[in-house]
């Protein structure tokens, strides 16, 4: 419990930082809320948001912790009184998240995100997404191509980091097994492709989450009216860990090399052929991945998992064009059409688009009957039910700040004690925080950025630097939350995705954290110092990747082996005279 209190600390401590400058809480008196027990000081509305994310925290279960967050606002907008308590919590479901329900913006992202759910179930099951895996895997000759193939794999199953998880982890242990590629380096293959290109595509499971928190924080903000997709559009070029992420990966598989237990863990592989380390625990049950496996005795065409994704992404593309070309006119560029486009409206369409097609290609080819197909669609649903759940309390706790005043009073508490361009690091490191502690991406995100884009916003009035040349700090801000938070996944021993790659792998959870841990520290690391930190100062992004990228392969040449180069004579005596190719040990 001390650690937990202690994490929960820190992740308080440096939003205070970010909220307090120099400035006690207690100093923006001039800011005041107005319930109906009359008037409380303007300090209290940063304790919902701040609550939620001690909680988180300490008990490492998000949905309570921001309900909690919920209730506690919802108390102080009735005037903290003893009745208030009660009326709060009854507020905080019947107010509140119904509020956040009813909004017809937030009911598209949750349609879209369900739909995409069901698409990737449809896909799965009628053997399209295995199709493309076996494209894939027939290149696999060597224990570098091995690599390469699991990384190309995880890019091309770009949509959903579970699925992607799941169909790579399962198809390549096979192939890597044989290749003698450590469980380890498969489950840091799959771990660093997943959520790194769910975040960075523009047409995934993640999208309608992040849009809709993005579009939910702008719309607390007088003065900034920027189209939600268009911010996190922007926002990608400065996701700095995820590219980074998926470069070293490629980087460690082209040049062979590796460092820290990663490089004890493929020595062993390449020795003795146990890519397994004797004594580890596996959850084979688990592992099999059941779900996502394609029917039997059926065939398996990549064009029926290919097909649909096109559609999808083409009619997302075009629904962003016609809708913005509406609101733009004639002769508009297409930065102001995409800018001015209706993305809810497109993201619908490209879903239903997708999963109509995805329907009628399994049934039309009888892989699937049509209550088979309802099946997989609902199974692909299901595994979207709790992120939603996360999603409308996110709203929720969103609707409590803005009912609080709480962008006005962290505007009033600031000042001009905290850079506008140190911001977007902060950020990134208390996102990489809550998310290590909680150990969920999507949680962290959903505490946060309600939170931090009014917070951004509100130093940039301060500093009058409200004008459009300075939107790269909101725009580094957003992408730090989302990047610190899939930092903070990969680093933590109970995140979901970094579980379920242990699991998908076959691979010893704690082995599988132990490895990867030192690649994505490397690389975190490298993205706030060369990235993060320099583009809030007006750095190009493109300027700190050219540098980022270089250095990052020279750590890796620098500090890496060659586990094959490495095998020295006596590995193979030890080897020879086991007389069983394992583990001497």
């Amino acid at each position: 419990m001390p650690r937990r209190i202690a994490c929960s600390l820190l992740g308080v401590g440096l939003l205070l930082l970010c909220t307090g400058g120099a400035l006690p809480l207690w100093a923006a008196d001039a800011v005041q809320i107005e319930t109906p027990a009359g008037r409380l000081p303007g300090w209290l509305s940063i304790v919902p948001p701040l609550l939620a994310i001690g909680m988180a925290l300490i008990f490492k279960r998000v949905i309570p912790a921001l309900f909690l967050g919920v209730w506690v606002g919802a108390w102080v907008a009735a005037g903290l009184t003893a009745s208030g308590l009660w009326t709060g919590l009854l507020a905080s479901f019947e107010v509140y998240v119904l509020g956040a329900l009813a909004d017809s913006g937030h009911a598209a992202i949750i349609l879209f995100s369900l739909m995409i759910g069901g698409m990737v179930g449809i896909i799965s099951r009628n053997g399209g997404m295995q199709g493309v895996v076996n494209y894939i895997v027939t290149w696999a000759s060597n224990a570098q191509r091995g690599q390469l193939a699991t990384g190309g794999l995880g890019l091309a199953i770009f949509f959903d980091d579970y699925a992607n998880t799941l169909v790579v982890g399962n198809t390549m242990r096979s192939v890597t097994d044989k290749l003698h590629i450590s469980r380890e380096k498969l489950a840091y293959l799959v771990d660093s492709t997943a959520a790194p290109i769910a975040t960075l595509a523009f047409v995934t499971t993640w999208i309608g989450y992040q849009v809709g928190l993005v579009g939910t924080a702008v719309d607390q903000i007088d003065g900034y009216s920027e189209a939600a997709y268009s911010i996190f559009l922007n926002s990608l070029a400065y996701s700095f860990y995820p590219i980074l992420a998926i470069i070293f990966v490629f980087a460690v598989a082209y040049f062979k090399r590796d460092f820290g237990p990663m490089y004890e863990a493929e020595r062993r592989a390449r020795t003795t052929g146990e890519v397994l380390r004797a004594g580890a625990t596996v959850d084979q049950a688990a592992a099999d991945g059941k779900e996502m496996m394609s029917k039997p005795g059926k065939p398996q065409r990549a064009l029926n998992a290919v097909v649909p994704i096109v559609v999808l992404v083409g009619s997302v593309l075009g629904g962003l064009y016609v809708t913005g070309l509406q609101e733009a006119g004639a002769g508009a560029s297409l930065q102001d059409i995409i800018g001015n486009a209706d993305s809810y409206k497109a993201l619908m369409w490209g879903a239903l688009l997708g999963v109509v097609v995805a329907a009628v290609l399994s049934v039309g080819q009888r892989i699937l009957t049509l209550e088979e197909t309802v099946e997989a669609w609902y199974a692909g649903l299901k595994s979207m039910l709790f992120a939603m759940i996360i999603l409308v309390l996110a709203w929720a706790l969103s609707e409590i700040t803005t009912v609080l005043n709480t962008a006005d009073y962290l505007m009033t508490v600031l000042g001009e004690a905290l850079p506008p361009g140190i911001v977007p690091a902060i950020v990134f490191v208390l996102a990489a925080a809550t998310a290590f502690a909680t150990g969920s991406s999507w949680g962290t995100m959903g505490i946060l950025m309600p939170l931090i884009i009014p917070l951004v916003w509100a130093v940039l009035q301060l500093n009058a630097m409200t004008d459009p040349t300075h939107y790269h700090i909101i725009y580094s801000s957003v992408s730090a939350v989302l990047a610190g938070s899939v930092w903070g996944d990969h680093c933590s021993p109970i995140s979901d995705t970094t579980i379920l790659s242990s699991m998908a792998s076959g691979c010893d959870h704690i082995d599988h954290v132990n490895t990867q841990l030192p690649y994505a520290l490397t690389v975190g690391v490298v993205a706030i110092l060369m990235g993060t930190i320099p583009a809030g100062f007006g750095f190009p992004w493109w300027a700190s990747l050219l540098i980022a990228t270089p250095l990052l392969i020279g750590i890796l040449l620098y500090f890496g082996k060659d586990a094959e180069a490495g095998l020295v004579a006596e590995d193979a005596a030890v080897v020879a005279a086991s007389g069983r190719g394992g583990d001497p040990s």
